[in-house]
């Protein structure tokens, strides 16, 4: 039986690595590259190397930004006063595909995961806390998944909230027990929006 090529193996573990990409995905994307013009292959590099370089976290809200600020924080239609409470950047890609939240985002960077050795103190609570008191905020609304390590950050973090005296919910029907919000689709995201309960 022929074997890949050193260079070739190296790249196919590399590519293993990736969330989602098994060793069948990744021999076709090996194929692809090999298949490709070095112009291709140079500016698929060039644009990874870009978004390591230039992409960074947002100094209020923790999403993915180019600048200081990402485009939700800079906004001045959002709603500043109404924030909702995310464990990953994706999150918030994900909602705003539904176009039914025209509030602002506070990215967690993680979940409480006793098991991982991930507690409140690795996440950004503290500078959630902080918004809280300093920007009148009304109401928290809390999107994290709905597994037990979103179950158990919700839980946390109603604790702490709650007395700050603001309105505190968590989204509501249509995403199923041990579901990530990243891949729920943008009607049902509407719909766990719309239907959030008070907590």
């Amino acid at each position: 039986m022929a074997s890949y090529t050193e260079s070739i193996e190296k790249l196919i573990d590399a590519l293993v690595k990736l969330p989602g990409i098994g060793r069948r995905s990744a021999e076709r994307v090996v194929n692809y590259i090999l298949g490709a013009s070095r112009d291709e292959v140079k500016n698929l590099a060039e644009a990874m190397n870009k978004v390591k370089e230039n992409v960074r976290f947002c100094t209020v809200c923790h999403n993915l930004s180019e600048e200081d600020l990402c485009s939700v924080c800079r906004d001045s239609r959002r709603h500043a006063d109404t924030v909702c409470v995310v464990e990953k950047p994706s999150d918030v890609t994900a909602i705003e595909k539904s176009g039914s939240y025209q509030g602002v985002y506070h990215v967690l960077l993680g979940a409480i995961s006793p098991l991982e050795g991930r507690g409140p103190s690795d996440l950004k609570i503290e500078s959630l806390l902080a918004r809280i008191r300093a920007n009148n905020i009304k109401e928290v609304i809390i999107a994290t998944d709905a597994d037990t390590e979103g179950e158990t950050t919700a839980m946390y973090l109603t604790k702490v909230i709650k007395p700050l005296g603001v309105n505190l919910s968590r989204i509501g029907l249509g995403l199923p027990m041990g579901s990530n919000l990243e891949y729920a689709d943008a009607s049902t995201l509407s719909k766990s929006l719309e239907s959030r309960r008070v907590i």
